[in-house]
């Protein structure tokens, strides 16, 4: 079988990561949090680190600024960092899965013809999970993610009350600032303006986008987004 790469698509809260998880799960496939890449970088290299990247310098103090006001990281920044991790997995043989990348055009430009090259045009399948406004915002203001792995708790009736995971017992928490309303709304508009047009480069590149109602519980979800991963394009 050939690698296969998916990109799963879609605003803030439309449930990439949950979808992520259960594909990564059901199929083996490399999970490629684009949110983790970046966070893991705020943690591996000290503040006063500096990228040049393209005759400009990115420093690490001030994209994690930038990370907590919710806005969107530099995007030279974010590309030096997903290309380096991608080629890592194409050359370990791993077939992968997006949540989350690319977030603006700039990205997707420059990650979506290395995946292309590295993987096959024919073997990448874009899922676009559709959700309103105001799911969006009930969704993250009430996110909360465990402690240790950092994975989302659904939020729901049976689990509005834990205070710890079911699966590995660390501390509830919510993203300080990242999902703070005011925070979440400017995420919004930042999707729309940035993010949301790389649906469109994405068709401009010959690769379908497949459209799934996010407003579905997710074994719905799951179910619509298998039979786009499993489509022949």
């Amino acid at each position: 079988m050939s690698k296969q790469v998916v990109i799963l698509f879609g605003q803030p809260g439309a449930g990439k990561g949950t979808q992520a998880e259960i594909l990564a799960d059901k199929t083996g496939f490399y999970h490629f949090e684009s949110s983790k890449v970046i966070e893991a970088s705020f943690v591996e290299f000290p503040p006063e680190k500096t990228f040049e990247i393209e005759g400009q310098t990115y420093k690490i103090e001030d994209e994690k600024k930038r990370w907590e006001a919710g806005l969107l990281n530099s995007p030279p920044f974010v590309v030096y960092l997903m290309t380096e991790k991608i080629k890592e997995l194409a050359d370990m043989g791993k077939s992968i899965i997006f949540s989350g990348s690319p977030r603006t055009l700039y990205e997707a430009e420059r990650e979506i013809p290395l995946l292309k090259e590295l993987y096959g045009a024919e073997n990448i399948r874009f899922v676009m999970l559709e959700i309103s406004a105001e799911t969006t915002i009930f969704r993250n203001s009430n996110r909360r993610i465990c402690e240790l792995i950092r994975h989302s708790i659904l939020f729901n009736k049976e689990t509005e009350q834990l205070s710890e995971c079911p699966l590995d017992g660390s501390k509830l928490v919510r993203r300080k600032k990242l999902d703070d309303p005011e925070t979440i709304k400017t995420r919004l508009e930042i999707y729309k303006e940035q993010t949301f047009p790389v649906s469109q480069f994405i068709e401009k590149e010959g690769l379908p986008v497949h459209k799934v109602n996010g407003e579905q519980t997710v074994a719905e979800v799951f179910a619509d987004v298998l039979k786009a991963v499993e489509s022949k394009q």
